[in-house]
């Protein structure tokens, strides 16, 4: 599929209003982001927030140790970040990062000051409610040395919106100890196009933890996340569960960079392909030892679509530990025979073993918000079959 062209979309003239309380959304807006893990009701959160169109619409916090800043706001605050803002993304890299250097509409800036424990998670949310809109973004994420933060990014688009782009620069800093748990659910539409561009860097026993879920129709995604463990004892993790179904073409997948010692890596992704595409991309670089990496993909086809799988293990030096496992295949018959036998019909047999494919217990996800993915996986599986 050719890349989209980002000059047929409008990144002018779609102001958002600034909201005081994130409850005076619509119903429809309500659920959208609710779909996407953010919570108007904010229970439960240390911050939030959001940027709906072209600015930034709402953000809160009061938890100490935390600063939750739209972008603009921390470039003047902090003298443009300069040694964050643009430091592990390429601006020239492609037409996406040229157009999200060329057009800033905003962000989000979080930052876990040294040594806070943040144990309610931060949500924010990139949202597009403008037909025809190009939303660009520029997210920076810094935890301090020995700092614990989750945050739960939802991007999401207004169900009246026939057609959007969205390019979005995400650079995160993991410094001495720090742990940053990053949960992202994409809730976008069959008819929009999505180009995200993120990159991350992890000191001495940080830790990166990255969960990604995508459940719902988009027309075009391509993104490659790339982690460096740059210190002894650095870690990262990637879960990913994702559904394609027809109409939708995902370029996707991650990578891990390890340059320290003592560094350990998995990436796992679970994929579903129910009429779309799907080329899931996976690479591990070990440059040094003892360092260990495991990388596994999986996927079903379910009534048509395509899985290209491309897991790529690279290994720089004697003794590193890098290992894969990737299929691509179907639902087995007698899986499926063994839960007929005990009463459940063929659909009901199928559903149960798709829900426990895809499954999101291991993502390590607050409650409430596990259960909104587990009504999701549910509502999908009506257009796999």
């Amino acid at each position: 599929m050719k890349p989209i062209n980002l000059e047929t979309f409008e990144f002018t003239g779609h102001e958002a209003q600034k909201l005081g309380d994130l409850r005076v959304l619509d119903d429809h807006d309500k659920e959208q982001l609710l779909m996407s893990g953010v919570d108007v009701e904010e229970t439960g959160r240390s911050g939030s927030f959001l940027h709906m169109d072209h600015s930034g619409a709402y953000c809160k916090t009061s938890h100490p140790g935390l600063e939750v800043l739209d972008i603009k706001d921390a470039l003047a605050k902090y003298d443009g970040l300069t040694d964050y803002f643009w430091k592990l993304v390429d601006p020239n890299k492609d037409e996406a990062t040229r157009k999200a250097n060329e057009v800033l509409h905003g962000g989000y800036f979080i930052r876990a000051e040294k040594g806070a424990k943040i144990e309610e998670p931060v949500q924010s949310c990139l949202f597009i409610k403008a037909n025809k809109a190009g939303q660009s973004v520029h997210n920076i994420v810094i935890v301090e040395e020995g700092a614990e933060l989750h945050i739960i990014t939802g991007c999401a688009v207004s169900r009246h919106t026939q057609e959007s782009a969205h390019v979005g620069i995400s650079e995160f800093f993991v410094k001495k100890g720090g742990k940053l748990t990053f949960t992202m659910i994409h809730n976008w539409g069959e008819n929009v196009s999505v180009v995200p561009r993120s990159a991350g860097y992890v000191e001495e026993g940080g830790q990166f933890l990255n969960n990604y879920v995508l459940l719902k129709p988009v027309k075009y995604l391509q993104m490659y996340p790339t982690i460096t463990l740059a210190g002894r004892g650095a870690l990262a993790r990637f879960n990913s569960v994702v559904v394609a179904p027809k109409g939708s073409y995902l370029d996707m997948g991650n990578r891990v960079i390890m340059n320290a010692p003592e560094t350990r890596c998995e990436i796992i992704a679970r994929t579903i392909a129910s009429g779309g595409t799907i080329v899931n991309r996976g690479h591990i670089q070990g440059n040094t030892v003892p360092a260990k990496g495991h990388l596994e993909c999986k996927g079903l086809i379910l009534g048509g679509g395509v899985i290209h799988a491309i897991p790529e293990l690279e290994g720089t030096v004697e003794g590193v530990e890098l290992s894969h496992e990737a299929a691509v295949g179907k639902i087995a018959q007698e899986e499926i025979e063994y839960l007929t036998a005990r009463g459940l019909d063929e659909d009901e047999a199928t559903s149960t073993i798709v829900r426990g494919f895809l499954n999101v217990d291991i993502m390590g996800l607050p409650d409430k918000l596990r259960k909104v993915l587990d009504k999701t996986i549910a509502e999908s599986e009506k257009d796999m079959f």
